[in-house]
């Protein structure tokens, strides 16, 4: 393995960890806002009032977004 593929790999890694320690904050977030909150419901929070009017969890989301951007580019980067 090239010595940069395994930073590419490094890097996925570290992007993948933060991603899913946003993703517990964001339905952490969400389940204080109501307690019924599933993991699935944060995928269409439009359905969930609550979610969709809270500007702490949308700024929360938007993260979580942002890291998964960021591996899309780096795992379409390495496949190139």
């Amino acid at each position: 393995m090239p010595k940069d593929a395994l930073r590419w790999e490094e890097i996925d890694a570290v992007l993948d960890e933060l991603a899913r320690y946003q993703q517990q904050r964001v339905l952490t977030h969400a389940r204080r806002l109501n307690p019924r909150v599933t993991a699935d419901d944060i995928l269409n929070p439009i359905d969930i009032p609550e979610l969709s009017a809270s500007p702490e969890w949308n700024y929360e989301e938007g993260v979580l977004a942002g890291f998964r951007a960021a591996q899309a580019a780096l795992r379409a980067t390495m496949a190139r």
